[in-house]
Formats: C-alpha cells, structure tokens, sequence
C-alpha cells in the first residue's frame, strides 16, 4: 500500500471530499493513521519494521506524496476544478510537530523552491499550504522553513505574506524567536529579518520589532538579569535589522532610536561583565552612525576591548557583522577620500616611489632622568619634552626607593601628580610603571599619602573611580608594607668561632645553660644547606591600616552628585568590596584589626541582599577575611553579635537559597564552629 503509492493517492481523494464537505471523523482519523504510521506498525511488529516504516525512510517517503498531491492540486486549479489543499497543511503541521520537520522538509522544501521560482499559481499553492495549518502547528512549520531556507528572498517567496495574515506566525516571527528565545544561529536571525524587508505590508513589523530589541537592549533589568548569550543573540538582531532601515523610516524613529542608544550605553556600561560592555559599545557605534549621517557619531575603542575578549564564544562574530553593516551604515558624504578617486591625494597615500634615508649609522639619542625627586615633579607637572617625560616615567620608582627622606618632602604633592597622570607617548607598560611608582611614594610615606588614594574616590567621576580601584595602589601598598623586608640571617657552616670563655666566678656564671649551648655550638660541624632564621620585624602595617580602611568604607550609603554606590554604581561597588576584604586579610595581627572586622560585618550586613553577583562575592571575601584576620578571643567577645547575624544570614533562606555557593557554605561552617567552640579549643 505504501510503496505503490497509495497514501498520495488518499490525500487526493480527502482534498476533493473537503471541496465538496466530507465528512471531518474520518479527516481526522486518516490523518492519525497516515502521521502516525510508522508508530502504529512498529507497536504491531514489536520491532519487525520492514525498513520503509523506518522515521529516517517513511517521512522522506511522506513528503513526497505531499509534493505528488500538491502538483494534482496545481492542474485541478488550472483546469478550473475546485479543490482543498486544507488537508495536506494539517499533514504537514503534525509531522512537523511531532518533530520529524528535518525529513519531510528535506525532501519539500527543495522541490517548492524549484517549482516557486517563475509560476505565481505554484507560489499561491505554497503559500495556502502554510496559511491552512492549524495555530497549534503552526510555531514548528514556520521554525521549520525559516531555519532551511537559502535566503530571505528564497523565505519571502515561500511564504508569502503569512505573518500579516496569521497572528500565530506573527508572533512566532516578530516575539517567540526574536525576544523569547536566543538558540538560533545568525542566518536564521537573517532570514528572518530580511523576510521581513522584503515587502512594504511587513515593513511595518520589522520597525516595531527592531523598537521592541531596542527597548531590551536598552532595559537595566535585562541587562542584568539576562543570560550574555541573550544579550548577544538580541545584539545580533538589532545589528541585522538596522542594516534594513531606510532613510524615511529612520526619520520616523529617530528620537526613539537615539533614546535607547542613551540608556542602553549607559546600562550596558554599568555591567560588571566585560563582554556585556563590549556588546553595548557595538550597538552603540552602530545606531549612532546609522542615526547621525551628517554630524558626530559616538566611537568606541572597541578593538582594544575585543583583545581581551577573544575567548568569549561569539563576540567575533558580532565583530564581523558589526564590520559588514559599516558598508550599509556609511553615510554616502563622508569625508574619507579613497586614493584612487583622487590622484592628488594618492601623492599623499602612497610612498612606493620615496628615497630612504641611509640610517645604518644612527644612533639613539639616551635622555638623562632626573637625579632629584622635585625635578621629576616638574617634568610630570608640565614638561612638553616627550623623551625627558619618558625616562623620568621610567626611573621614578627607583629614584624615590632610594630617597625617602627627600621623597617625604614632596610626597603628597608627588602622589596627587601620579594619580591623575596621563599617558603621553606610547610607553611601554606605562600603567604598570605608573603603579610601581605610585606604591612606592605610599609604602614610604604612607599617613600623609593615603588621603590622596581614599578620600578622593567620593569626589571623582566614574572612570577615574575605577581607575583608581582598578590600579590596586592600595592593595599593593599594604602588601608591601605588612610584609617583613629583612630576609632573615643566614647560619653558615664552617670552623668554629672564637668565643670569650667566662669565668666561674663571675657575675654571669649563674647563666650556665647559656654557655653551654654556646660551647656545644662551638664544637658542632653541620653539613648540607645552610639554615635562615627569620628575623622578627614590626609590622609597618600596623600603625598606618586603620589610615588605609576607614575613608575607603565611610560614606558609601550617601549618594552623590557624581556616583551612587548603593544604586546604579554597583560596579564600582564590587571593586571596593573586594579591595575591602583584601585590606581586612593583610591586617592580621595588627592593633586595629578588631574595629576593622566590626566595622567590615557591619557593612556586609547592609550589602547583604545586593542583586549584583560581584558585589555578592566579594561580600563573602570580606566575611572570609574577617575570620581569617581577627583573632578567635576577640572575635567572640568583641563582636559576637556581628557574628550570630552573620551566621543567620548565611543560613537563612535569602542568602542560601537565593545566591551562596562553595565560598559562602565554608563561612558559614566557619563562623558556627566558631560560636560553638569553647574558648579553649583551636578553631
């Protein structure tokens, strides 16, 4: 029955009973027994299939018949017959959502394209194939051929005007795979897009659908709680859909296009996530020039940011696309003159006919640095020579080492220089030179210099924040400082020393363990390596920690003109929570350590449902840091309330269920065995 063809020869007689009202039980059933076929049989055989009741053969199989019928449907309508082709659609939609669309379409789609390509009744044919499924298959026939199809225009023809007619495809078209799903790959964004500019009544939708992108894109709350493979998916779309703007259509939208360009920078900026700030840079640039042909565009250093990224799966390929719609984007009175349009210019471009200079014996010119720390704050101060700023840039570090009685002098106006100073050639490691020297200038005179580095953050704008955070001057320095600088004295082996023998009747001998060690010692060889004591120094830290904590963690609830932490500045936030605990964990042992942790748990406590995931981790550090720097004694008489609210937090329903991870379950094991020991026992 199935090889001789018979079920292309059921439909067709289903097709001509539906012209002339069959009856719909018997439609219905047909349909289950011709879809569900293989299904049927192989639960009779018990696994005996022959091999054309196989899915891999029976659809492809299927499809054919589809084609079979759908050309008797053709020459019924030319011969002026009527007929359905009602029938054939809900074949197809079942097969398509019973989730075979790959073998029917394979074998359908090509014949459609070929048949479609010059015969308008082939084309109406198709078309009333897709309108005539039902809404409930509709989502699986549509995905189907918009995921097989060449081209846009090759989806154009095949479907004709189908989301203006069907508000089912509407929405799979324009919402479910633009806004509610993000798994599919950028030629079907493409096809989609296109299919949408390719018709003057569809026009209307891919406006309201690039608006509805923009206002995603440019949503704080999507941003942040958006996967970045969304952001990316929907990054791609909007690139797509501005590359099919027309002039008028761009007049039409221009303020609400320049609205979401403003707040979408702005929220994507904000991102702790890199590749989120990257993708924002993009869309940015591309709206901007797509919106501002004749005046300023924004302009990113979007390259810069790409290097870092190359790992992130995707960001190449939102580079490229960005690059191909330049060519679109472009305004046509740009002022960029290529050189083969103007021979004049080509003078200019090309140096393929220049004599070079012989330079075989040229020598480097070396600038002398300056040899006194005052002489280096004029040239930084304001020296136009680039190659005296340089080496000055260079050996100010050392320079300042080796004078700290000189640099205490100037330090705090010499600290002030470096923080705001900016690079003016294109020195190599010019940050981290510029960073050397700033710790340097703070580990020797840290009391007056800190101030620069603290109270300063909650008067400066947003970059400058970061930079200054970002920089980890601070960090460095109470490294630097809380560390020993000695490295101890070395025991060498070797001949015995001479020693003064005391008499028995001194006033000493009543120190007689001591000389007798000292005799032994005298007269033991030791072989193999020599042996380093560590010799026991100050903690420099000690007396300047509470200069490098306090300004940093005072004020932070108070919102500013130029920053809000506890609002849309949580970026910043994250950095100075982490530099917070990294400060708590290098002042152990320390005579401030204990007001420190009080006052680090009691800014935890205020921060402790932020929806940031950075802020939220560094939260942990700082917990982590507390009880790895605060001795156990003083941790339980000083601030045992700070810790049982610590402890509920960590084990309450928000802060286990909603957010902690490994970090979080290891301080809250902390912290209650902590509370639990009793005072004798070593946590």
């Amino acid at each position: 029955f199935v090889q001789e063809g018979r079920i292309s020869a059921v439909m067709w007689e289903i097709c001509q009973q539906q012209a002339q009202a069959g009856s719909p039980d018997l439609q219905e059933a047909l349909l289950n027994k011709i879809v569900c076929l293989p299904d049927h049989v192989s639960n009779k055989l018990q696994g005996k299939n022959p091999p054309v009741f196989f899915p891999q053969n029976y659809f492809p199989f299927l499809g054919g018949a589809v084609i079979q019928v759908l050309q008797k449907i053709s020459d019924s309508l030319r011969g002026g017959l009527d007929c359905s082709i009602s029938f054939v659609s809900h074949v197809l939609g079942k097969v398509c959502v019973h989730g075979r669309q790959e073998e029917i379409l394979s074998v359908l789609l090509p014949r459609l394209m070929d048949l479609t390509k010059s015969d308008c009744i082939w084309q109406r044919i198709c078309w009333r194939l897709v309108e005539c499924v039902p809404d409930r298959w509709m989502e699986a026939v549509v995905l189907g051929f918009v995921q097989r199809a060449p081209g846009a225009d090759v989806l154009s023809r095949l479907l004709g005007n189908l989301v203006v007619k069907n508000k089912k495809a509407q929405f799979v078209v324009t919402q479910k795979v633009l806004l509610l799903q993000y798994g599919h790959s950028t030629s079907v964004l493409q096809n989609l897009l296109g299919y949408l500019s390719l018709d003057s009544l569809r026009r209307a939708l891919l406006i309201k659908v690039l608006l509805e992108l923009l206002e995603t894109w440019s949503s704080s709350s999507a941003v942040k709680h958006s996967p970045p493979e969304q952001q990316q998916y929907i990054s791609k779309a909007i690139l797509i859909g501005l590359s099919h703007l027309k002039e008028h259509e761009i007049e039409s939208c221009r303020q609400e296009l320049l609205t979401s360009m403003m707040e979408g920078v702005k929220c994507h900026l904000d991102s702790s996530l890199p590749q989120i700030r990257c993708l924002g840079m993009i869309v940015a640039e591309s709206i901007s020039s797509k919106v501002n042909t004749d005046g300023p565009v924004l302009k990113f250093q979007v390259k810069f940011v790409m290097k870092f990224m190359s790992g992130v799966q995707g960001l190449e390929e939102i580079k490229a696309l960005n690059q191909a719609m330049q060519g679109i984007i472009a305004s046509p009175n740009t002022n960029n003159y290529a050189p083969q349009t103007n021979s004049y210019l080509y003078f200019f471009y090309s140096d393929d006919d220049l004599i070079p200079y012989d330079m075989s014996e040229d020598k480097e010119l070396k600038v002398k640095a300056p040899v006194y720390i005052r002489d280096c704050i004029e040239v930084l101060a304001g020296s136009e020579d680039v190659d005296k700023w340089e080496a000055t840039v260079k050996a100010l570090e050392s320079l300042v080492r080796k004078n700290p009685a000189a640099t205490r002098e100037v330090s705090v106006e010499l600290a002030k220089i470096l923080l705001h100073l900016e690079e003016k050639t294109c020195i190599e490691g010019f940050g981290e030179l510029r960073q050397r020297a700033q710790v340097a200038v703070l580990t020797t005179d840290p009391i007056p210099v800190s101030p620069s580095y603290c109270f300063p953050f909650f008067q400066l704008r947003h970059r400058q924040k970061m930079k200054q955070l970002k920089s980890l001057v601070l960090v460095l320095a109470a490294q630097e400082l809380s560390c020993p600088k000695s490295h101890g004295k070395t025991k060498h082996s070797g001949a015995p020393k001479p020693c003064i023998q005391l008499l028995p009747g001194s006033d000493s001998s009543k120190d007689w363990r001591r000389i007798v060690d000292e005799r032994i010692k005298s007269k033991t060889r030791r072989f193999g390596r020599s042996q380093v004591e560590l010799a026991a120094v100050p903690n420099e830290f000690s007396s300047v920690a509470g200069h490098f904590f306090f300004p940093l963690i005072q004020h932070f609830d108070r919102p500013l003109t130029t920053f809000d932490l506890l609002g849309e500045d949580h970026l910043v936030l994250g950095r100075l929570v982490h530099t917070l605990a990294i400060l708590m964990y290098l002042a152990v042992n320390t005579v401030a350590v204990t007001a420190m942790g009080r006052a680090l748990l009691e800014f935890v406590w205020t921060l402790r449902f932020h929806t940031d995931s950075y802020v939220r981790q560094g939260l942990l550090s700082c917990i982590s840091s507390v009880l790895l720097s605060v001795p156990k004694e003083r941790l339980l008489e000083d601030v045992t309330e700070e810790l049982l609210e610590t402890q509920s937090w960590l084990g309450g329903k928000m802060g286990w269920m909603g957010w902690c991870n490994a970090s979080g379950f290891v301080a809250l094991v902390f912290v209650q065995c902590l509370l639990n020991c009793d005072g004798s026992s070593n946590v």
